[in-house]
C-alpha cells in the first residue's frame, strides 16, 4: 500500500493531526501484504506566512520483502483564487530488506538466489501541490520516489530499483437539503509509467454538533470494489474497509484497512491563543 504524499495534510489549519493505519491484502493466502501507515502533521507560522509540517513512517511487507520508510515533511500555503494552494515537500530515508533465510529452494545449492537478509538504504525524495476551493472541491498532483532510487542490497552486487510513483487525485463535495447530509466524491489515479490503477469514492456523510459518520462505496475499474464505513467520536475518528476483487479471487480473500486518528486544536498561528479542543473534520 503505497501511499500517495498529499502537501496540505501536512499541517491542516489548527489542527495537530496523528493517524495511523493498518492493511492487510489478499487475507487467505500465505506471505501476504501488510502494512502500517503512520503519520503526525501540524500547522506553524514563519515570517507571517503559513506552513505546515509532518513526519511519516510506512512498514510494508511482501512475502520475503520488507519496505519501510521514514520521512519529514514541509508544506507552504498560500491564498490563490479564493482557495488555498499547497507547494511541499517530502525528504526521508527509504529502507529495503529481503530475507533470504526463509527461501524454500528446490536446489538449496543454487547460487542464484541469497541465503542471508540482506538490507539497504537510500534517500528518498517526493513532492507535490495541492489546491482546495472552499469546503467544495480539491485536486492534487504528486509524485513519489523523485530520484528512483537504485538500492544496493549489499550481496552479490544486488540492486533494488524503486521508480517513480505519480498520483493525481481529485474530489467534490455535493450539498444535500438536509444541512447534515452531503455526498463527497474522489477520485485516485496511480501510475508508474507502466501500470496504472484508478479508483472513485463516493460517502454519505453526517455531520452535526462535530460529530460525523460515514458510509461509502469505491470501485476500481477491472480490479476490486470497496466498501467503507467510519466516523468521528469525541475527536478520534475510526475507519474500517473492505476491498473486495472482482477477479476470480473469493471474497474472503479480500483486502481488510483499519484505520484511526486523532486530532486537536493547537493554535500556534497567533499569537496568545493555544486553545485544545478535540474535534475532528475529514
Amino acid at each position: 500500500m503505497e501511499t500517495s504524499f498529499n502537501p496540505a495534510a501536512a499541517g491542516k489549519v489548527s489542527k495537530l493531526n496523528v493517524d495511523v493505519a493498518y492493511a492487510s491484502d489478499f487475507t487467505g493466502f500465505k506471505h501476504n501484504p501488510q502494512t502500517m501507515y503512520a503519520s503526525a502533521d501540524m500547522p506553524f507560522r514563519l515570517m507571517n506566512v503559513i506552513n505546515g509540517a509532518g513526519l511519516v513512517f510506512m512498514n510494508d511487507k511482501l512475502g520475503l520483502y520488507t519496505h519501510q520508510k521514514l520521512a519529514a515533511q514541509y508544506a507552504y500555503k498560500f491564498k490563490l483564487f479564493k482557495g488555498t494552494m499547497s507547494v511541499g515537500i517530502q525528504a526521508g530515508l527509504l529502507s529495503e530488506n529481503f530475507d533470504g533465510t526463509k527461501l524454500d529452494l528446490e536446489d538449496p545449492n543454487d547460487t542464484a538466489f541469497t541465503k542471508s537478509s540482506i538490507n539497504g538504504n537510500s534517500l528518498d525524495l517526493g513532492a507535490g501541490v495541492y489546491y482546495t476551493y472552499k469546503d467544495k472541491w480539491y485536486a492534487g498532483l504528486s509524485c513519489q520516489h523523485l530520484t528512483a532510487p537504485d538500492i544496493d542490497l549489499g550481496d552479490n552486487n544486488t540492486h533494488l530499483k524503486v521508480d517513480r510513483s505519480y498520483y493525481l487525485t481529485a474530489g467534490y463535495n455535493i450539498k444535500l437539503r438536509n444541512p447534515f447530509l452531503q455526498i463527497r466524491t474522489s477520485g485516485l489515479l496511480r501510475t508508474d509509467l507502466s501500470a496504472y490503477r484508478g479508483d472513485v469514492t463516493a460517502r454519505l456523510q453526517y455531520t452535526n454538533d462535530k460529530k460525523m459518520m460515514y458510509a461509502g462505496l469505491g470501485y476500481s475499474p477491472t480490479n476490486s470494489v470497496t466498501v467503507l464505513i467510519g466516523g468521528n467520536f469525541h475527536g478520534v475518528v475510526v475507519g474500517y474497509s473492505y476491498e473486495v476483487y472482482t477477479s476470480a479471487l473469493s471474497l474472503s480473500n479480500g483486502s481488510h484497512e483499519f484505520f484511526v486518528g486523532y486530532q486537536t486544536d493547537v493554535n500556534l498561528l497567533k499569537k496568545g491563543k493555544n486553545l485544545h479542543k478535540s474535534v475532528r473534520i475529514l
